[in-house]
Formats: C-alpha cells, structure tokens, sequence
C-alpha cells in the first residue's frame, strides 16, 4: 500500500499536472481497474479544489483521507489522475480555480466544502461534482437530499443541525454564561443559516449572543478585539473552511481574552480551542471517493441521495481548560471521544 502523504511533492497550487503526475508516479503501484465514464484504456481524471493552501496541516490530512478512500475502492496502479487547486485561502480565486478545471476536461470535481462545491456548480452544470458540505439545501447546492438533480450530490457535514448542541455543551461546561459571541464569515452563506439556529437554541438557555464577522486574519484579529470589548464571556466559531485556516490565531486571541472556545471543526481544539464538537470531516472526505467511484462506473449524480453524517466527535482540551481556571464536568468528559492534555 502507499502513503496517501507521498503524493504531495509532485503537487503545484493552481497549476495543471501533466500525465506523468499520475498516482502511479505521486503515489505509486497499486491493483485495480476503472470501468464505466472513460474507456477502460483512458485514465479518469479527477479535479480536486481546496480554499487552503497547500502548506497548511488540515489540507494535508483532507488529502490524505480522499486519498484513502480512493485506495478502499480500488483505485490503483496509475488508473486515476488527479489535479489539485489552491486557493490558498484567498475565496475570490475559486472560481477561475473552478473554471480551470473545467477546461481540463475533468471526469469529476471534488469539492470539500461548502465555497468549494459553490464555486464548482457555478463553472459547470454537467461535470458531476462530489461535495462534503454543511448545509446543502440552505445552501442552495440542491431542494432534495434524497434526489439532488442537477450535476452535484455528495455528503453533508450537518453543520446547521449541531451548532445547538455546540451551544449546549459550551453551556454545560461554563453555566455562568450569559453572553457569548459568533464568529463567523460573511462570504459564507451556510454561516447565515448556522447563526439563526444558534439564535433558537440561545433563547432556551437563556444566551445572549452577538454575531462578529471576519474573512481573513486581520478581521479575525478585530472580531475578538470587539468581543472582549463587548463583555463577551464565551465564543462559538461557526464551520468556515477560511475561519478554519486561521484556528491558530483564533485559539491564540480567546485565550488571552479568557473566552472559553467551542468550533465546528476538531482542528479548532487541537489549535488550542476549549472543545469542538463535529462531524467527522475526515471521514466524510474518504467517503466522498465513494460517490467519485460510483459516478466513474456510470451513475448519475443525480440519482445519488446525499449521505448525512454518521459518525459525531467531541474532543476537549484540558490544558486550555486548566488555563482558564475550568472545570469540566465529569458528564461531558465520559462523552469525549478525545482528550487533549
């Protein structure tokens, strides 16, 4: 088997990889076939798009598990070609990035976030796209989970439906809280639906909330300038792939506020946020190579259901805890799935 690790060096952000970038010579020797959109002589070729960049740790460990669901269903011995775009956090590149793709005739684009697929289904309407997303519907990606039409269809990360229960467990763990603040971005639509959910679940535990806006490293560093201004006493950062790229400085800052931290994404705890609860993002990235072998073999995109996810993760960090002089309950650590020390 190979290291779905190896496949980076032969990788340029936004640039087109020629035929001998293939995984055969990326990755290396693997058994299996492709059968069903190309000939069984052509090399399918995949398009992958990404709002990071290629250095950061959390695009490497998405790639890495794409890759690893390429491998469970078979895809070896050179038979998948695949060609990457950065964007390296800079949002208003999607698109061309997007387009590019087009114009290199890809067989599928894979698109694993909500700005990815977004920019993927505004440049073509008959390439299948594979999306990982938090919200499709609201996003307008499709009306039916069940039967999405159209060229796109994927899994959904659920990231409306969880931000309550983020609420309630940064709750259970801070019950003074009266006053929290929402970062979240503005360029993100599903960040919208996300904070009105957030809104419902403050009423009944007696939260207020107040939403701060950021979309690149300097609003974030204004966003938790305001919220220490404002009294804010604990912070809920919302699913945002470019929120996301600035975890670091997002725990760096609460922590010098004092704000207990509770994301969508596990890398926020990680960084040094208080907790994430989530998704299983990497686990939804490898399933999207499901969908990408289905669509290869002839399926249409359309009469593939979206695929909610089933798998959830609560990960605390305890040293952050101790930091701020918490405690957490025995009722939320029993249900951690990791504890950071």
């Amino acid at each position: 088997m190979i290291s779905s690790g190896s496949l980076r060096p032969a990788l340029e952000s936004g640039t087109m990889l020629s035929r001998r970038h293939v995984l055969a010579s990326a990755l290396g020797l693997l058994g299996g076939s492709v059968v069903g959109v190309r000939a069984a002589d052509k090399i399918p070729r995949l398009g992958v798009l990404f709002v990071g960049a290629r250095s950061d740790a959390e695009v490497k460990r998405v790639t890495d598990a794409f890759v690893q669901g390429l491998q469970e269903a078979g895809y070896a011995d050179g038979r998948v070609h695949i060609e990457y775009r950065w964007a390296a956090g800079d949002r208003a590149r999607l698109r061309d990035l997007a387009i590019d793709l087009v114009r290199h005739n890809v067989d599928v684009i894979v698109a694993l976030s909500a700005p990815t697929a977004d920019a993927s289904k505004r440049a073509t309407q008959t390439i299948p796209i594979v999306m990982v997303a938090t919200d499709p519907v609201a996003l307008g990606f499709t009306s039916n989970m069940a039967r999405p039409a159209g060229n796109i269809t994927g899994l959904s990360m659920m990231g409306v439906e969880l931000v309550a229960k983020q609420l309630e467990l940064l709750k259970e763990t801070s019950p003074k809280i009266s006053r929290a603040g929402i970062l979240g971005n503005r360029a993100n639509p599903g960040n919208a639906s996300q904070f009105r959910q957030a809104q419902a679940a403050a009423r009944s535990l007696g939260v207020g909330l107040q939403y701060y806006e950021a979309s690149d490293g300097s609003e974030v560093d204004k966003a938790l300038t305001a919220m220490s201004r404002d009294h804010a006493e604990a912070l809920l950062v919302l699913a945002d792939p470019v929120l996301t790229s600035h975890r670091e400085r997002i725990a760096r800052l609460s922590a010098q506020s004092r704000l207990p931290t509770m994301g969508g994404i596990r890398s926020l705890a990680e960084a040094g946020g208080l907790m994430t609860y989530s998704a299983n993002y990497f686990d939804l990235c490898r399933r999207a190579a499901v969908y990408v072998d289905k669509i290869l073999k002839g399926a249409n995109p359309a009469d593939l259901p979206i695929e909610q996810a089933a798998t959830f993760e609560l990960v605390i960090n305890l040293k952050t805890a101790k930091a701020l002089g918490l405690t957490i309950p025995q009722s939320i650590l029993v249900r951690a799935d990791q504890i950071i020390q």
